[in-house]
């Protein structure tokens, strides 16, 4: 399950860029460019939505239950980018514009990775999110002040 949909995506696509995305091969006929398109941009928003449990989950149990507004609104911005991305961002036109939006999901993310901004989700209890992560298990001590003392 990703923070947003194909159909989210889809919509932020133009048309023309469409053909881009694919590959190589252009195609005229529009129903076979959204089949083909399809699974493009479902890979897209998987890779949006594992980089965005990567930060989110210092903080929150991931993936998250329910998406907060900002976490679809980032991972749509995400999707977008990592499409575009796939042929290279030209920074001297409007795709410039999703490297940007890109670069801010990330700021935002780092600040709730860093405890500096809450997304609003349910689970927002740092101490539950950091106990799921990570814990640590050793064997009692054998040797210690009070048992070496005389020696």
């Amino acid at each position: 399950m990703g923070y947003c949909t194909l159909l989210e995506v889809r919509e932020m696509l133009k048309e023309d860029v469409l053909n881009t995305i694919i590959g190589n091969d252009y195609i005229d006929d529009p129903e076979e460019r959204e089949a083909r398109i399809g699974p493009i941009i479902s890979s897209a928003i998987e890779d949006a939505g594992g980089e965005i449990d990567g930060y989110l989950a210092k903080r929150y149990a991931v993936p998250l239950s329910l998406t907060p507004k900002v976490i679809n609104k980032f991972a749509k911005d995400m999707a977008v980018y990592n499409l575009y991305s796939r042929h290279g961002i030209d920074e001297s036109t409007e795709e410039k514009n999703y490297l940007n939006r890109y670069n801010a999901a990330i700021k935002f993310l780092t600040l709730v990775a860093e405890g500096k901004v809450s997304i609003g989700a349910p689970a927002d209890d740092p101490q539950s999110a950091a106990t799921t992560g990570f814990s640590v298990k050793s064997n009692p001590r054998f040797f210690s002040r009070g048992s070496l003392r005389g020696m």
